[in-house]
């Protein structure tokens, strides 16, 4: 698949209503993301909790086949009788299946035969597509292998990172374009405004702190706010019904938690001080020996076209719930709530509006942002907060981006105590205190480090 037809598969999706040109264009990006793995690749489980591409190829197809092919597509055929019981992921009324631990050791069927298990199904469904009475069914088939292609993309990034060699599935750059034909991978380098950002101000060079204060809180005052699905199109059922939920008064970062910023948070010695842990996250860093983000060595991260460059304004990937809460203890705040993330998001604030979940890749634009903001600035920004006493603006030199999921100004956390520390924002290290090693290879953990809880 060229990186054309990638591209235009990805817009159909977005911009096309018709519901056969839609389903056409998730069938095929799905088998876009597969195409440049090998029957190898495509087999391996590297963990429990990930699953190989060929079954993801495979039980997105089971899929059409079993709820609307067997159901609705008058003398429809199995493909292969034997494959619903390899293909089924945890629907109890369809029986018995392989157990998720287990998926890596079907190398029978083929990545060939799932292929050409795909295209038969594909190519069934034309008659149902049209149908009214299947929209809703076809709809949610839709989102299903959606779900299914973030997943694939999960799942092979962490076997192929375990491979010593660290493989690259993609050559880079990436041919993952956004709509202006401009990289969504790591980027950055070689840019003339980053090169000239970086050789004429390698030192920090904060804004001033009115400045600044502006622009890195977009505050909420509170009150009754409406959350979960509101619209007429389709969502998941665990996204509705709407309600309204009672909201305190916030302040949400605007930026992105940036690389620079982790690389900050970790000189600072951020993975070796307790105070900044959830209890059960400090057990499970001292466990399992977490230094740094999943995907991260020296100076460079894994990505899908294998070992690059650490692009520091990139936000920060593959972190985990503990990380996170432990950075935002580190910079002065807290995390968000769901329903705080969703009102600021909709524009509940009137500042705003809604952000349009069909216009594409919001960290795209963010990004570009942020480099022009670096190169016209020419250093680091300094985090402000308010403090506990009298609501008066405090500046706190830390060198680092504003983490977006850095909340609360009112000083104690509500939701639990941590080791009897008191949750006012603090003032930052000395930075000449001295600066720990950044990172070394994690060991391989669990896939629950900052990624979507999704269907399995």
């Amino acid at each position: 698949m060229t990186p054309s037809l990638f591209v235009d598969s990805t817009r159909l999706v977005r911009r096309e209503h018709d519901c056969a040109a839609r389903f056409l264009a998730v069938r095929a990006l799905t088998e876009a993301l597969a195409a440049p793995l090998s029957d190898a690749d495509a087999t391996i489980q590297s963990m429990d909790d990930a699953s190989p591409a060929k079954w993801h190829l495979a039980h997105t197809t089971w899929f059409w086949e079993t709820f609307l092919l067997r159901e609705h597509a008058p003398g429809y055929e199995l493909f292969d009788e034997r494959w619903p019981f390899l293909h089924n992921s945890y629907y109890e009324a369809e029986g018995e299946r392989v157990a998720r631990c287990a998926r890596g050791l079907l190398s029978r069927p083929t990545l060939d035969e799932v292929l050409a298990y795909r295209a038969h199904v594909t190519g069934a469904m034309a008659g149902l597509l049209e149908n009214p009475a299947h929209r809703d069914l076809v709809e949610l088939g839709i989102a299903h292998e959606q779900q299914h292609q973030e997943l694939l993309l999960t799942d092979i990034k962490h076997a192929l990172w375990s491979n010593p060699l660290g493989p690259a599935m993609w050559n880079y750059p990436s041919p993952l374009v956004g709509e202006g034909g401009g990289a969504l991978a790591p980027g950055g380098e070689g840019s003339a405004a980053q090169a000239a950002a970086d050789a004429a101000d390698p030192s920090p060079n904060p804004l001033p702190q009115g400045e600044r204060a502006s622009a890195c809180w977009r505050a909420h005052p509170g009150g009754i706010a409406r959350v979960g699905h509101q619209a007429d199109g389709f969502a998941f059922d665990n996204e509705g019904p709407a309600h309204r939920t009672l909201l305190e008064p916030f302040a949400l970062a605007t930026s992105l938690v940036s690389n620079a910023a982790w690389d900050a948070f970790i000189a600072d010695g951020g993975y070796e001080d307790a105070r900044l842990w959830l209890s059960d996250g400090w057990a499970w860093v001292q466990r399992e020996g977490i230094a740094a983000p999943l995907y991260w060595r020296e100076g460079e991260h894994y990505t899908h076209q294998g070992w690059r460059p650490r692009d520091p304004d990139a936000p920060v990937t593959h972190i985990s719930y503990f990380e996170a809460d432990a950075f935002a203890s580190w910079a002065g705040a807290r995390l968000p709530t769901e329903f705080e993330w969703e009102a600021i998001a909709r524009g509940q604030e009137g500042e705003a509006p809604a952000h349009d979940p069909a216009g594409g890749n919001q960290l795209a634009g963010q990004l570009q942002q942020r480099r022009g903001e670096r190169a016209k600035l020419l250093g680091r920004l300094r985090i402000l907060a308010r403090s506990d006493e009298g609501g008066a603006l405090q500046s706190h030199r830390v060198h680092v981006k504003v983490p977006r999921r850095c909340l609360d100004r009112r000083g104690q956390d509500p939701r639990c105590e941590r080791q009897g520390r008191d949750r006012r924002v603090r003032p930052a290290r000395s930075q000449s205190q001295s600066v720990r090693a950044q990172s070394r290879r994690p060991q391989v953990r669990r896939r629950d480090r900052g990624e979507k809880n999704l269907e399995r």
